[in-house]
């Protein structure tokens, strides 16, 4: 007996829009129809994505979310992003579309369509408990900021809610103490890539300018070397 199956149908404003934007990621058109209602059926190495037409749509109050299980996510992001480069000229991260920032050890990154809808790619042998820093996934960290961080973390990679994760970043920064100074310094850091996003590659300096104020040692700085290029070159990209 064949095993039952699935496929995700979403909508879209228009048609011919949405399949040029999915075929630029691999995603090839098996069905296309015009009338008596348009819809349109993709597939990209076995992943099927069907699309329906509404009028009126408005992307902005979208929200649709489909996940979509890969052997590997990295790889796929960098090639996702070059299409984009390849086809807007830039990679988006900021409005719709665009697609999510890929930090070195991520299992997952999300790809928001023209049409509002949210796509994630998760890879298939993602750890129970991603987006814990914790090894045991069901310990809580002690500290208000290192909370924030963690639920920030789970607001922007799972819910797609930056705009919450600036707000509880933001709500733990105010707080006197809260935290070590490294705490601190990684909290910046991830509100900094949150305000690239929401607000603009000034604001993101702004919090950068907070980092280079704390009174971190040299082997606290050096921990944080490779995150703050990272985010740095996140920045940039997100002009």
């Amino acid at each position: 007996m064949d095993p039952d199956s699935s496929i995700p149908a979403l909508p879209c404003v228009e048609l011919g829009a949405t399949l040029e934007f999915y075929g630029r990621l691999g995603f090839k058109t098996t069905y296309q129809q015009r009338a008596p209602n348009p819809y349109a059926a993709t597939n990209r190495q076995g992943a099927e994505l069907h699309f329906f037409g509404v009028k009126g749509l408005d992307p902005a109050a979208a929200y649709s979310v489909c996940l979509i299980i890969v052997s590997e996510v990295e790889k796929l992001h960098a090639e996702f992003s070059e299409a984009f480069r390849q086809g807007y000229g830039k990679v988006p991260l900021r409005g719709v579309p665009r697609i999510t920032r890929m930090k070195k050890g991520q299992s997952r990154f999300t790809v928001v369509d023209p049409n509002g809808n949210s796509v994630m790619f998760i890879r298939k042998d993602e750890p129970e408990g991603y987006g814990d820093d914790d090894v045991d996934t069901d310990a809580q960290p002690a500290s208000v900021l290192g909370k924030a961080l963690k639920t920030a973390r789970r607001l922007r990679d799972f819910k797609g809610d930056d705009a919450m994760a600036a707000k509880v970043l933001d709500g733990a920064l105010k707080k006197p103490g809260g935290g070590t100074v490294l705490e601190r310094a990684r909290v910046i850091l991830a509100s900094a890539e949150l305000a690239a996003v929401l607000s603009g590659s000034d604001r993101a300096r702004e919090r950068l300018r907070e980092l280079d104020a704390l009174a971190l040692s040299a082997s606290e700085r050096d921990s944080l070397r490779e995150e703050h290029a990272a985010v740095r070159k996140f920045i940039e990209a997100a002009k």
